[in-house]
């Protein structure tokens, strides 16, 4: 749990961010449910203060108010001994470089049952695209960063997104199969112990999607 101050200079940036209509925060506000049937546009319109910045902050540390979050951080904090914590990572998201952000986006909502948190920009250059806990940052480039024939000659990944179970991955192979996707590599065992394939998109970025075996 990160100390009270923290929390607090957490809450006044994603106060700034809103005041600054740094897009990419909108999502996270929409989690409040007033907010939640608004746009982009109508939520960096919205009225948004502190006190609201801090019950978001509150609600993603798993807590129903500030004052919650406020108890819980005093109760966790031993009065005696003071312990030194790793830092948690919490999440990845792999970078895509892609020609066209909306023809990306398009791509893995159709094809892949993907769904746009954000795109950021006019015209777009940057966004990102989440199916459940896996997300994936777009940035628009003009000309790929690496040389088409050696990514397809060595298989070098984009990004890799890992699911549950052996039953999973399967079912997502047929899933993407059924909607024409263009793979890389078809669904296959691993000498590993893994069970794998590689979806290639509009812009030959190589995703893999693997699973365990059984």
């Amino acid at each position: 749990m990160p100390s009270l101050e923290n929390l607090r200079k957490q809450a006044k940036l994603i106060l700034r961010w809103h005041r600054d209509g740094y897009y990419p925060v909108a999502a996270q506000i929409r989690t409040l449910p007033r907010y939640q049937h608004m746009t982009d546009h109508q939520v960096l319109a919205a009225d948004f203060k502190l006190s609201d910045a801090q019950e978001l902050v509150a609600k993603q540390s798993g807590f129903g108010s500030w004052q919650a979050l406020k108890a819980g951080v005093a109760t966790m904090t031993h009065p005696v001994a003071k312990t030194s914590t790793r830092p948690v990572l919490t999440a990845a998201e792999p970078q895509l470089f892609v020609s066209d952000i909306k023809a990306s986006c398009d791509f893995f909502t159709v094809k892949l049952g993907f769904s746009v948190s954000f795109v950021y920009g006019e015209p777009p250059f940057y966004g990102q695209v989440q199916r459940d806990a896996a997300c994936l940052n777009l940035r628009h480039v003009d000309a790929p960063p690496i040389d088409p024939a050696l990514r397809d000659r060595e298989s070098l990944l984009a990004a890799s997104i890992t699911v549950g179970t052996a039953e999973d991955i399967k079912q997502l192979y047929l899933e993407f199969q059924a909607a024409g996707v263009t793979f890389a590599q078809p669904l296959k065992h691993e000498p590993w112990g893994a069970r794998d394939f590689i979806v290639q998109d509009p812009d030959g970025n190589l995703v893999l999607f693997a699973g365990p075996a059984k």
